[in-house]
């Protein structure tokens, strides 16, 4: 009886220490995307589905399948938590079910880092047959000073449960490692090598291959670099990166990213007898590409690449690779987003997804397929948290680490009004979803608190350099715009009551720009400003993510 008294009182203390701080409101966050296109082309016959799959920033898909069950996880650079982790049975419907990287000792190199340049890389996601566990490897780019990569690997049971501690690989000197389990048992990572720039070109594409034991959980012996047979010094090529291996048929194939991350971007493909090769390169690489169609077409998908396949249980195979759509003359705030088609294979048996001027189209069909659920990860649809839970849902994501310290759940939102801001390398008092539509709405209703120092609100977010605030600050609601100390002004400003409360924020997307709006102590709505240019916090602004929105507490504001 003593024990459960103490444990009271100590959880009341914490409890009033927690209220006592300074802590703003938030009663819900809701989302609902509007894309025009979904709206005048709802799918219909059996076997449609929109591409992309998992739309808004979603790059560098990983795939792999045990049994009836999709596994599926994305890159993160400077977010935490890292990797999520989505799950399928049709391989359309995916739902985001959590983060592989979701505690603090498992991702402990982000504070100071780039948001969009550093952070986490090109996770590959495998099962190994032979002991039963799944596999998350990737690399953590520590974008400050030399540039110098982590590489390192995850393993669980469960992908629901809950993952390791990471175990480095100092072996691995590169980026974008992935495993591969052979049927005898032997396991590999193949990885894109560290060239020292100047490139000294060589016959190897910049790519390694080496050994790894399981039960040791380490490298074995020395790296071997990637032959292409009949290639030489002076052919010049490109360095290829994302590389996946596969065994079909007693053949291993490398599937690699090549071109770079922009339109040029394509996939290309190799096959060879054994795993350390040489390996053929397919003559009518690239396997994917749109890099050969009018850049002025009707809703573009381009940019795609870094693919991965996986098997069905009926022997289909399917590729899930990074696109983009850009919007109003190529600026957009999705980023990188994953896309799904089936896999083809030419007469002389290699894989390929499109060829020549081949189309990748914003709605597919996959005969056979039989939705298992509703997507909220493609088409329009509406998102919602009240923040009612004891935790929050895994689509909340914060900068540079974990921001457990700021906010409290269970009847709303509480977040405190931190002394940290969302350009400092430090976790701030904020939290995030990513952007999935070109046209959409974001709302919330918050309680402020009244005080000159103190700012709380809807923020959108692209990188430490460019940031739109929607904020209520002691008795006004000020639109900001963010960036480097001298770039930071106010767009516009509107005064509350002082006794005005709650307060409701919002901003509607109209693709190209945005309008801020504002209702005083539940009353209409109120127009602060329109029509203000998503160039701002588009992602043609550089960086690897996409745009992000979400609520965002401080009183580190300039």
């Amino acid at each position: 009886m003593k024990r459960y008294l103490l444990i009271l009182l100590f959880w009341g203390i914490g409890m009033l220490q927690f209220s006592a701080k300074n802590m703003a409101k938030f009663k819900y966050f809701n989302y609902v995307g509007e894309d025009k296109y979904y709206r005048e082309n709802a799918l219909q016959g059996e076997g449609d589905y929109f591409n992309p799959v998992i739309s808004g920033w979603a790059s560098d898909p990983a795939i792999c399948r045990v049994g009836k069950d999709y596994w599926l996880v994305t890159s993160t650079f400077g977010y935490f938590p890292g990797v999520p982790l989505y799950h399928s049975e049709d391989l359309v419907s995916w739902e985001h079910v959590g983060n592989v990287l979701s505690r603090s000792s498992q991702l402990p190199w982000l504070e100071g880092l780039s948001i969009d340049k550093g952070g986490i890389y090109a996770p590959a996601l495998s099962y190994n047959p032979h002991n039963q566990r799944y596999y998350m490897i990737t690399t953590c780019v520590m974008n400050g000073g030399d540039g110098s990569t982590l590489n390192f690997y995850v393993t669980a049971t469960d992908p629901l449960g809950e993952w390791s501690d990471p175990v480095l690989l100092p072996d691995v000197e590169g980026i974008d490692p992935s495993f591969f389990f052979d049927d005898d048992g032997k396991a590999y990572i193949v990885y894109k090598s560290d060239e020292r720039s100047p490139v000294k070109w060589s016959n190897h594409r910049a790519m390694s291959i080496i050994e790894f034991n399981p039960e040791e959980g380490r490298t074995v012996g020395e790296p071997v670099l990637f032959k292409e047979e009949g290639v030489g010094p002076e052919e010049r090529l490109e360095r290829d990166e994302g590389p996946h291996i596969y065994k079909i048929d007693e053949k291993y194939y490398l599937l690699a990213a090549e071109g770079g991350t922009g339109w040029a971007h394509s996939e290309v493909c190799y096959k060879a007898d054994n795993i350390f090769g040489p390996y053929r390169r397919w003559s009518r690489n690239p396997m994917l590409t749109q890099r050969l169609l009018k850049p002025n077409r009707e809703r573009p998908v381009t940019s795609t690449g870094h693919a991965d396949l996986v098997q069905t249980p009926s022997g289909e195979w399917f590729a899930f690779f990074l696109g983009c759509r850009p919007w109003n003359e190529g600026e957009d705030h999705l980023g990188r987003e994953t896309f799904m088609l089936p896999v083809k294979w030419s007469v002389d048996s290699f894989p390929y997804i499109t060829q020549s001027i081949d189309t990748i189209s914003l709605k597919s069909n996959m005969p056979g397929l039989s939705h298992k659920q509703e997507s909220l990860q493609s088409g329009n649809f509406k998102w919602s948290d009240d923040f009612s839970d004891s935790t929050l849902r895994p689509e909340w994501m914060s900068l540079w680490g974990d921001p457990a310290q700021w906010y409290r759940v269970g009847d709303g939102l509480f977040l405190e009004y931190a002394p940290v801001d969302t350009k400092s390398g430090k976790t701030p008092s904020c939290l995030l979803r990513r952007i999935q539509h070109h046209c959409f709405e974001v709302e919330t209703e918050l309680e402020p608190k009244k005080q000159e120092d103190l700012a709380a609100g809807l923020i959108l977010l692209k990188n430490e350099q460019r940031q739109l605030f929607l904020a209520c600050c002691n008795d006004k609601v000020i639109l900001y715009k963010l960036g480097n100390s001298k770039d930071d002004t106010i767009i516009a400003s509107a005064d509350l009551a002082s006794d005005c409360a709650p307060v409701g924020l919002k901003i509607i997307s109209r693709g190209g720009s945005y309008d801020f709006l504002y209702r005083p102590c539940g009353e209409e709505w109120i127009t602060l400003a329109e029509n203000i240019p998503a160039e701002y916090v588009a992602s043609q602004r550089g960086g690897f993510t996409g745009s992000t929105i979400g609520l965002y507490a401080t009183s580190a504001l300039q």
